[in-house]
């Protein structure tokens, strides 16, 4: 069997919590020089940003230097250098430390914050938040939360040890409890447990349920109902993309304040919090992979349309 290469540690160091980015120029391909395969790899760029980047001496080898917008192409090679920070409107709510120890960090991240880096939200996320903050540069999430849903998030210290924690939630031994709030159905009968085949596309907003085999599994209760609405007790076993917005919808109750179900609307304007997506990952429950400690963690947060229903109508 063919091993995998080594891949050499970063000479660049994080800025704002984020880590650099990482190329491995492949092999195969028919680019003379590294600015040629960047510029075909970073098409995204702007015009003239990846030379500017090279001529600049933003990108560089293993060794820390420069690398050369005309060095030669070499297959294998790592390059490392820093994306262009987007501009960020801040969320203003505090990511709240529900535990912490020489192994793991579990976060209660609130609504509208990003897990991790990704798309045009890289150091307003709560993984690059708790990196400053709690000064962990190592730090790295073990799974993620969407960016519209508030909770619990588990990251992890070691870097050695996150396959470990990841292990977990692959394996399906996290026991994950959510809650959300929605309208609620007097014919609908629960609980109940759905199940569906979801697919999520690369590049569309929203989930769909199609023909096929299960992958999305999520038992629904009834925990408590008031003036129209429920708040409902959401246990998935699985974790597929919007898993539980999609199975809610498919229900006919829509998680108050979704965006994408039962249809996509516009967005929202960048910097209004008003109205958040009534859903959260209230708990997590897991036998820790590296100690053999029994954890048990809760969500402090609140959902707005529950607790405050007058005050999320008059929104």
């Amino acid at each position: 069997m063919r091993r995998k290469a080594a891949v050499p540690p970063s000479p660049l160091p994080q800025r704002d919590g984020v880590d650099p980015v990482r190329v491995r120029l492949p092999g195969g391909g028919s680019w003379s020089t590294v600015g040629e395969y960047l510029t075909a790899r970073l098409s995204g760029a702007a015009d003239g940003a990846v030379g500017a980047m090279l001529d600049a001496g933003l990108v560089v080898g293993a060794d820390g230097r420069a690398v050369a917008g005309d060095a030669a192409y070499e297959p294998g090679m790592f390059v490392w250098f820093h994306r262009e920070m987007p501009a960020e409107v801040p969320v203003p709510f505090a990511v709240e430390v529900v535990h912490r120890d020489e192994h793991i960090v579990v976060a209660d991240k609130p609504h509208f914050l990003a897990t991790t880096p990704r798309g045009g939200h890289v150091a307003e996320t709560a993984l690059a938040r708790l990196r400053r903050e709690l000064g962990i540069p190592a730090l790295g999430a073990a799974h993620r939360l969407d960016r519209l849903t508030a909770g619990l998030v588990l990251f992890t210290v070691r870097p050695e040890e996150r396959g470990a924690y990841q292990g977990l939630f692959r394996d399906r031994r996290v026991r994950k409890e959510y809650e959300a709030v929605a309208a609620y159905d007097p014919g609908l009968g629960l609980p109940r447990t759905v199940r569906s085949r979801i697919l999520k596309e690369r590049g569309v907003l929203a989930a769909r349920q199609v023909e096929g085999e299960v992958n999305a599994v999520s038992r629904v209760e009834l925990a408590e109902r008031r003036d129209g609405l429920g708040r409902y007790r959401l246990l998935p076993s699985t974790g597929q993309t919007h898993q539980l917005r999609v199975h809610m919808s498919a229900l006919g109750v829509p998680v108050l304040g979704d965006p994408l179900y039962p249809v996509v609307t516009d967005p929202v304007p960048a910097g209004d919090f008003r109205r958040p997506l009534q859903l959260l990952a209230r708990a997590l429950e897991f036998t820790d992979p590296v100690t053999g400690a029994e954890h048990r963690f809760r969500s402090g947060r609140v959902l707005a349309a529950w607790d405050s229903p007058a005050e999320w109508a008059a929104q």
